[in-house]
């Protein structure tokens, strides 16, 4: 396939995982037995037509670390995955901007009843109400920057196009909420876009600064960071856009990290991620107050639905599966499909990343599979058969 038709291939499928996507339902799998069923799992997911290349999982408990991997992690070379490639996190960046909203909530520079009017006022006035509560659970209204014809077009015209990430939500400027907020679940990137400006407004601190003081240096985050451009640090997890009818392609760099920013932007390993989410769900950066209100729960799934029954908090899922219930996020984008899960304790958690994008309108039977494997992990986690 020529180059440009590549890129604008990949660019499409891009636009598809932007825009707001329909749960799937996973189906009842059979429960996972013994160390070895996980690892077979997991290489018959790889394995079938349409599976992503390679995927890699990380469970930790108490008794310690194991990792579950299959396929490869490069196409060219053959090297198997590994816990400290680099990867795209996708949407589970929305869980750092909360992590970052919420612990300037516990410092008292931020409420979760600011309102965008009050950190805000250059957004239209239309946008006013919204606070910053309604922002971290999607009950915004806000209009989705990222499914707008001119961000689209710009991002057609040209994958590393340089965003002014703090101007995406001006793609929107000029549309009303999409209702009332606080009366509708709709997952939106502008949420998370005006989280992050709202976290600067209040500190005057440039929220990669904010991600750095917050977030990467209490948990111990030592490769993970807020690229701009379209180039991922070695060594990486390459992303594939699978098409039956052709080989995998390598999407790893063709679309650059300013155009969605706080939204999914990060760059980060299943090592990082598994340390971020064991302190994120347990609530580890801010106190107990703060914890209470973040899991106040709504009607929502995560993008693409998590394992289970899915319900929304504050910039966290609830994901209640047959062996019990796990806190975390998930997310996709050109060439990765992500999923970040720990008990609300965090001492027991899951990092399973996957090297395509896998989502409800790419291909739903696939996306079944998957969250039906996730939940056989989630089981083993909290069953003791994922050490």
């Amino acid at each position: 396939m020529p180059l440009r038709r590549s890129r604008l291939r990949a660019v499409s499928v891009l636009a598809v995982c932007l825009a707001a996507l329909t749960p799937a339902t996973a189906g009842a799998a059979a429960d996972p037995s013994g160390r070895q069923a996980l690892q077979r799992q997991l290489e018959d997911f790889v394995h079938r037509p349409g599976g992503p290349p390679g995927a890699i999982a990380v469970l930790r408990t108490e008794k310690g670390t194991r990792v579950v991997r299959a396929g490869v992690a490069d196409i060219r070379t053959g090297r198997p995955p590994h816990a400290d490639d680099h990867m795209r996190i996708a949407s589970t960046a929305k869980a750092f901007s909360g992590a970052v909203a919420l612990t300037l909530v516990d410092h008292r520079a931020l409420r979760l009843d600011d309102t965008l009017g009050m950190r805000l006022p250059q957004l239209p006035d239309a946008w006013a109400s919204v606070t910053l509560r309604q922002l971290l659970n999607h009950t915004s209204g806000l209009p989705d920057y990222s499914r707008s014809e001119g961000f689209l077009d710009e991002l057609r015209a040209d994958p590393h196009h340089q965003f002014d990430s703090r101007r995406l939500l001006d793609y929107v400027a000029g549309r009303p909420l999409l209702f009332e907020p606080g009366t509708q679940y709709r997952y939106s990137n502008s949420d998370n876009i005006a989280v992050a400006l709202m976290a600067e407004a209040a500190t005057h601190t440039p929220y990669e600064e904010l991600l750095r003081r917050l977030v990467y240096a209490p948990l111990g985050l030592h490769s993970t960071s807020l690229p701009q451009g379209y180039r991922m640090p070695k060594p990486y997890l390459h992303g594939y856009d699978v098409n039956p009818s052709a080989p995998p392609e390598d999407v790893s760099e063709v679309i650059g990290m300013s155009g969605v920013w706080a939204s999914g932007g990060i760059v980060s390993t299943p090592a990082d991620m598994t340390r971020f989410i064991r302190g994120y769900a347990s609530g580890r950066l801010y106190d107990r107050k703060v914890v209470e209100q973040q899991r106040q729960w709504v009607e929502g799934a995560s993008e693409p639905a998590g394992p289970g029954r899915n319900s929304a908090g504050l910039a966290v899922f609830r994901y209640q599966t047959r062996c019990g219930t796990v806190l975390g996020h998930t997310g996709n984008t050109l060439g990765y499909t992500q999923l970040i899960a720990a008990t609300p304790d965090g001492r027991r958690s899951l990092t399973f990343s996957v090297t395509s994008q896998i989502t409800q309108s790419s291909d739903a039977e696939m996306l079944r599979r998957m969250r039906a494997l996730q939940e056989n992990f989630v089981c083993a986690l909290l069953r003791g058969k994922g050490e």
